[in-house]
């Protein structure tokens, strides 16, 4: 097994363990996290996942060692098996979980190299926290493998279309503190802390109500492509249960005293 789950109550850490090939993904691999993805998101006891590649890398993308072997016709490509639906309707894509809507967020841990596929990989995270020292970067561009785990889908989204055309036309390393400031990432900690940081970050986040995190988490990710009269209406349908489930209990806990002052200790 190279992807373990490690579980501290409702924030899971998802570890990608190929460290020896900088955790360059294989069928295997992605087979497994697309896996551990599933079961995070149907279990109710987890809330929070963190992503994390062991030994210093996220991820070097694709495994072209693997990629080598296959067969140089769309016979090859299908060997990788991907894209297919599952029984429950999810699809897989050839990096393992970049295909999938989950309902709960995911935090990317990122050190070393998140690159080619592995920058696919933390795009499809909800939020990035890098390595003072890691990068992002198309590097498959040197060797004609295209982008198709979500990366000319989701960069675009997250940086403005000419900043995404640059990275994924010139395929140049994107040192952590550029990805701060031009959007790729949310975080920049020191060398050797992403971990730590995103699970600290995963226990804040999995603190709140779930339900209503879950609603505009949904909400935010459905407006893309929608006109504002059309997105402000889906946001009051995801809401509007959760003011029910959840939000008259939390005004309630506030008119008794709690969270005054924007104290976010006592919620």
């Amino acid at each position: 097994m190279t992807i373990r789950v490690e579980k501290d109550g409702p924030v899971w850490t998802v570890i990608h363990s190929r460290y020896e090939a900088r955790n360059a993904m294989d069928p295997k691999s992605a087979g497994e996290l697309f896996d551990a993805f599933i079961e995070f998101d149907n279990n109710p006891d987890a809330s929070v996942a963190v992503f994390w590649g062991e030994g210093g890398a996220f991820c070097a993308g694709f495994d072209l060692k693997a990629a080598a072997s296959l067969a140089d016709d769309d016979d090859g490509v299908n060997q990788l098996r991907f894209d297919r639906a599952t029984e429950d309707g999810h699809s897989r894509g050839p990096m393992g979980p970049s295909r999938l809507d989950l309902s709960k967020p995911v935090i990317a841990a990122i050190a070393g190299p998140a690159v080619a596929g592995g920058m696919e990989l933390a795009l499809w995270a909800d939020i990035r926290v890098m390595e003072a020292s890691a990068y992002m970067g198309v590097y498959c561009r040197r060797w004609g493998v295209p982008l198709i785990d979500g990366g000319t889908v989701r960069l675009p989204r997250l940086v403005g279309q000419g900043r995404a055309m640059d990275l994924i036309l010139t395929g140049r390393q994107v040192m952590a503190e550029e990805c701060e400031r031009i959007g790729l990432c949310e975080y920049v900690v020191p060398h050797g802390q992403s971990r730590d940081r995103a699970e600290r970050l995963a226990h804040h986040i999995a603190r709140f109500p779930q339900l209503c995190l879950r609603a505009d988490m949904r909400s935010l990710k459905d407006q893309q492509g929608l006109s504002l009269r059309q997105a402000m209406a889906n946001e009051f349908e995801n809401g509007k249960a959760m003011v029910v489930a959840e939000g008259i209990a939390g005004a309630r806990r506030f008119a008794d005293g709690a969270g005054r002052g924007g104290d976010f200790t006592e919620i």
